[in-house]
């Protein structure tokens, strides 16, 4: 099952954090979530909550013309970078994040680009009808979602801890959603990291590029 801390700027990462970063090739991504309020960012009174992998600090975008999504929960996290990381700029080396876990879902023409700093790591995958790509047990860390959505019996202000729509559960004393599904139409997203237990990918194609998604 994927871990609660593994769902866009309008481009890439700033230039604080472009150059000196050794990136990690990434072909399996994630691309849950809906659009929120600033009212998910809601921490516990003590404004930490623990993240279980160290993030890189370098953000990537990532887009689809549709998530359909069965068992969806969201809430706000804080996730943190190696000590002495090139990305961490004036963050401190955390950076705030919404939580997105889906059970299981199914996304049409995903993009991904890594900005590494004048050239993209550029992915694409789901790209032909009836071949959509898969996931499993899924969550993204996000500091940015934009699409059209919309849930069935959702539940809005619940205690993080409680969730069982997804599987995953977040701190207690953090507020945040879920819903038996999510549909979101023209989906974009500014993630720092995924997990899934597994991911089906149609038609990948990873290469460079000097475009982003």
């Amino acid at each position: 099952m994927a871990s609660s801390s593994s769902t866009p700027s309008e481009g890439a990462a700033t230039p604080a954090r472009r150059g000196r970063v050794r990136w990690r090739r990434t072909a399996v991504m994630a691309v849950p979530a809906a659009a929120v309020g600033a009212t998910l960012m809601v921490l516990t009174a003590q404004g930490v909550l623990g993240a279980q992998i160290t993030i890189s600090g370098m953000p990537f975008v990532v887009t689809a013309d549709k998530l359909d999504g069965q068992g969806f929960e969201q809430f706000g996290q804080l996730d943190h970078m190696p000590d002495g990381s090139p990305n961490a700029g004036n963050t401190g080396g955390t950076e705030l994040v919404v939580v997105s876990a889906i059970k299981h879902a199914t996304l049409t023409n995903l993009c991904q680009s890594v900005d590494l700093g004048g050239i993209n790591l550029h992915i694409t995958a789901g790209t032909k009808a009836g071949h959509p790509v898969e996931a499993n047990n899924l969550t993204t860390d996000s500091s940015d979602i934009t699409g059209n959505a919309s849930f069935d019996n959702i539940e809005i202000g619940g205690d993080a801890s409680t969730f069982t729509k997804a599987g995953v559960a977040g701190r207690s004393g953090v507020f945040g959603q879920q819903a038996d599904t999510v549909l979101i139409n023209n989906l974009r997203q500014n993630n720092y990291a995924t997990t899934a237990v597994k991911f089906t990918l149609p038609n990948l194609h990873l290469n460079f590029s000097d475009s982003a998604c």
